[in-house]
């Protein structure tokens, strides 16, 4: 995974704790330390908001960059918050920039129920359908019930009040099971034919 690939590139941690550390290199080794540790679920968050793998690598790129430039300013007990809510920044930004599917290619990417069975197949779905989501919904939903934050932490990252997360959260399960639910309906009828 590429955010694998990008926490390898920053010098390894010295584990001499009695060698005076430099500003830089204590910056270094605090940033390796956070991408070991987050960068695979800020990568996967991109990608549920919507975009490509090599879009979600450009936007995790852009995201390590910011952290390096605020690196004192992260509350080491916020760092996910700081890294998600950046990477909720970069993929809007990035979003914004692409033109949107047409509702005929994402019908186009409906499966016979045979094939659903296959985990790929389902992901191009699931990204299909978070897609077609408004960002505010998608993104209360991704946060929780894909990546498994909490209500409070998604407040956090979001910079909400708990309330509107749990509203919106409630909002996007209902526009995901509609959506569901509508597919669900057009693959049916397949299934009666011979």
């Amino acid at each position: 995974m590429p955010a694998d690939e990008l926490a390898a590139g920053l010098p390894a941690p010295s584990l001499d704790h009695d060698e005076p550390v430099s500003g830089d290199a204590r910056r270094k080794r605090r940033l390796r330390i956070m991408a070991k540790e987050h960068l695979p679920k800020v990568w996967r968050f991109l990608r549920r908001l919507g975009l490509g793998e090599a879009d979600a690598d450009d936007g995790m790129q852009e995201v390590v960059l910011v952290a390096l430039r605020r690196i004192d300013d992260i509350d080491p007990e916020r760092e996910l918050s700081f890294l998600l809510g950046t990477a909720y920044r970069v993929g809007a930004r990035m979003r914004a920039r692409r033109p949107k599917r047409s509702e005929r290619e994402v019908e186009d990417l409906i499966p016979h129920p045979d094939v659903l069975v296959d985990q790929k197949r389902a992901r191009e779905l699931l990204d299909e359908i978070l897609e077609r989501m408004s960002t505010d919904l998608r993104t209360v939903f991704v946060l929780h019930d894909i990546e498994g934050l909490t209500m409070a932490e998604i407040a956090d990252v979001l910079e909400l009040n708990p309330g509107t997360v749990a509203s919106r959260l409630r909002r996007a399960r209902e526009d995901f099971d509609r959506r569901v639910a509508r597919i669900e309906a057009r693959i049916k009828p397949r299934e009666v034919m011979p």
